[in-house]
């Protein structure tokens, strides 16, 4: 039995549609959860595929769930109430809710009110979409291949990632509730919440882009597939990931060592890209062979490789019955529906699905509401950041290890990022070779740096007492990597009972697969989502190849979980473990598609429609999303019955700007290089200037999670160069002194950077 880090938890719950995961994956985590919707049931209850009148997209972000019927302003009261005996109200601008009275009623409350475009700004009341998500982050420029309109990306992906960053905020300031019995409130945005979570253009880039940002990308379109190859093979498509000189040894050992590639210039990861003859050579070689087989070999040999598979097959590979990643779930009588089985393991157990009975909240007495029992936790002398005094040890690497010890380092811990000089983080490879790569650079902010040999016994026993003084671990080290260290679970746990450890990798660390080598191209590949990142017209036009995902959300899953344990550990004092598929994140974003594949029986709900607009200026867009008729009605008065003739006039700008003023959710389609001076985000304070001393001009990072009331923003202190902290790490958190650490420079246990 999991022992639940959010027992004792109580949220409300008003946050309609995808966004409702938030209140889900906290259930899953032990919370009990309210969901707070009108006496008529809420829009999202009728809208996407169904079965047996049933949505399963509102099944999914609801699992788990009860519900208490408002209607306000009617039942202001009753909500009030329930406010007061609970620890967080998320709520996306819910009408008729009295914020000072709230504020009066509930002040121990973390209050997370969400809004399309945050509460301040010219843009505070205009509507969003998944789509205008898409063209507003600068994701949708960089979506589809040179010389074709931009391509919007399949499924939700913007808001199924942004409810990550909402999570990560909210858990940070319950903390600080904890710690200090202050409640806060947070303004978030789903602008900027999809903007960080997805794919962020001033954040961390995948190892494949040497370091260059994607703000230093060109303006256009690129063809970007020749970085990960999709090959044809005998009985469908697989796609490479070859990037590293010994993946690449072992890929010209498998094409039986021709000698037109024998040559040392091929270890060279531009050189193979350059290429015109090299992936022609691979794909006559894959002709006569399977995906199976070649995934087979290939990690045998230790090749990154994925074969393209659909939703079914994703879902029925043997990694994912393995897993058990998907259970059925009864959402009406008789009637089940294969769903995810949890986002994150917890303690070697599985923190599933609760079930679909979405219970009504009888008692009019709001006390009688919540049946679990809240914890408190001894209140401590003030701190300002949530994780003040919280100690990690960072090991993660490129994106999603980047990002999950980034985001504890912004709440306030002290994050160190531990490498070994002959084995940098690959973030830090730079195209130019300047001495600190942009990204990493963006990246890696508000860490220390500490170089040690791992290898050595001297520096596994200084690591083990850097273990015994830390509250979190974080690795994405392919399963077994720590093990053949010497610092395997019952080892770590052996020094320190309260260590918390968070471990991410391709496709979990239990099951058939889970010593693949995986990136983020492998598990899209190997989870459906390539195969749907095409153009209507063209199967073949595989367009993934530019983004990084699920990378990013799946480092906040990380940090969510982390966090989760910190909160346990407030009121059980003992540590534990969490463990992500990034695999399961990504099917689990393509949940209510799945369920409605299972049978062929579903039916559609309400659907949105999304329009393309080609504007006036060469390559310039805007994106429209038309919800119901009465988004249509407004449309047809507002261009007339040909809104591309309309738009072919317009400056994107204009035209979003003028669907925007009639209430339709639109968005023009934005660079991200623009991104820091559009108004919208200039509103927000969403970017900030920074400097690195190794780099020569200033450069721009997110400057926040978000907008709390009392939690402090980051201090955006520089990235550590490798070892830059080692002798301050070591007085810091073992009490070492200058003479106890010299013969460790000397022997080379530690490095420090000059």
């Amino acid at each position: 039995m999991i022992d639940l880090p959010l027992t004792g938890v109580r949220v409300l719950d008003a946050v309609p549609g995808t966004l409702g995961a938030v209140g889900r994956l906290f259930g899953e985590l032990g919370a009990e959860v309210i969901r707070i919707e009108p006496s008529d049931g809420g829009a999202d209850r009728r809208t996407g595929p169904t079965v047996a009148g049933v949505s399963l997209s509102f099944v999914a972000a609801n699992l788990g769930k009860r519900v208490a019927t408002i209607d306000l302003p009617h039942d202001h009261d009753r909500l009030l109430a329930l406010a007061a005996e609970a620890d967080i109200f998320l709520e996306a601008g819910l009408a008729g809710l009295d914020h000072d009275a709230l504020l009066a009623a509930a002040p121990q409350l973390i209050h997370v009110s969400i809004r399309d475009f945050g509460s301040i700004g010219p843009w505070r009341d205009w509507q969003a979409s998944d789509a205008v998500l898409h063209a507003l982050t600068g994701n949708l420029s960089r979506s589809g291949l040179p010389g074709r309109p931009p391509l919007l990306p399949p499924g939700n992906l913007a808001l199924e990632t942004a409810w990550a960053q909402v999570a990560v905020a909210t858990l940070g300031a319950y903390i600080r509730r904890l710690r200090t019995g202050e409640g806060d409130r947070l303004d978030m945005s789903l602008l900027e919440a999809a903007m960080q979570a997805l794919d962020p253009g001033f954040g961390l880039n995948g190892s494949a882009q040497s370091g260059v940002p994607s703000w230093k990308q060109p303006r256009g379109r690129t063809d970007e597939r020749f970085r990960y190859p999709i090959l044809p093979c005998a009985d469908g498509f697989v796609r490479l990931c070859v990037l590293a000189p010994r993946q690449w040894r072992s890929m010209f050992a498998w094409l039986g060592e021709p000698a037109e590639f024998a040559g040392p210039e091929w270890a060279n990861l531009m050189v193979r890209y350059k290429s015109p003859d090299l992936l022609p050579a691979i794909t006559r070689f894959f002709a006569d062979k399977t995906r199976s087989q070649i995934e087979e070999e290939a990690a045998r040999r230790g090749i990154p490789a994925a074969g393209l598979n659909d939703i079914d097959e994703a879902v029925a590979t043997p990694q994912m019955i393995a897993r058990n990643a998907f259970v059925p779930i009864e959402i009406a009588p008789g009637v089940s529906r294969p769903f995810p089985n949890g986002t994150m393991e917890i303690d070697g157990g599985r923190a599933g699905p609760r079930e679909f009975a979405l219970q009504t909240v009888q008692s009019r007495n709001p006390g009688d509401a919540f049946v679990s029992s809240r914890f408190d936790c001894p209140q401590e002398s003030p701190v300002s950041a949530p994780l003040e005094g919280v100690r990690v040890l960072d090991l993660g690497i490129i994106v999603v290890g980047g990002e999950s010890g980034r985001l504890l380092a912004d709440l306030g811990a002290d994050v160190i990022k531990v490498e070994n000089a002959a084995f940098p983080d690959g973030q830090r490879q730079s195209r130019n070779n300047d001495p600190v790569s942009l990204t990493f650079a963006a990246g890696h902010r508000n860490k220390r740096g500490l170089s040690i040999d791992l290898k050595s016994l001297r520096g596994k026993e200084i690591f083990l007492d850097l273990v015994r003084q830390a509250d979190v671990l974080l690795s994405n080290f392919k399963p077994g990597t720590l093990d053949a260290l010497g610092f395997d679970a019952a080892s770590l746990t052996a020094a320190n009972p309260r260590l918390i450890t968070v471990d991410s990798s391709a496709f979990g660390p239990t099951g058939p697969w889970s010593s693949r080598l995986g990136y983020g191209p492998l598990v899209r590949a190997s989870a459906g989502l390539s195969k749907q990142w095409v153009y209507p017209d063209d199967s073949e036009s595989f367009s993934d190849g530019t983004t990084v995902y699920p990378d990013h959300v799946a480092g906040r899953i990380g940090t969510v979980g982390a966090l989760a344990l910190l909160i346990r550990s407030m009121r059980t004092a003992r540590g534990g473990s969490i463990s992500i598929s990034q695999a399961e994140v990504m099917l689990g974003h393509q949940a209510a598609a799945i369920a409605a594949r299972a049978a062929g029986d579903a039916t559609s709900g309400d659907q949105a429609e999304n329009l393309l607009l080609s504007c006036a200026g060469e390559d310039e867009w805007c994106v429209v999303t038309l919800r119901n008729d009465a988004d249509r009605t407004a449309l047809v008065s507002l261009v007339g019955d040909d809104a591309e003739s309309w738009a072919r006039d317009r400056s994107p700008q204009d035209a979003m700007e003028q669907l925007q003023g009639a209430g339709i959710p639109a968005g023009m389609m934005v660079r991200v290089v623009d991104l820091p001076d559009l108004p919208g985000y200039q509103a927000l304070g969403t970017f900030c200037e920074v400097t690195h001393p190794l780099l020569e001009a200033p450069f721009q990072v997110e400057a926040k999670l978000t907008r709390f009331t009392r939690v402090p923003p980051p201090d955006q202190r520089p990235a550590p160069r490798i070892g830059e902290d080692s002798v301050a790490v070591l007085k810091d958190w073992l009490g070492l002194t200058d003479d106890q650490i010299a013969p460790l420079l000397t022997d080379k246990i530690i490095e420090q950077a000059a």
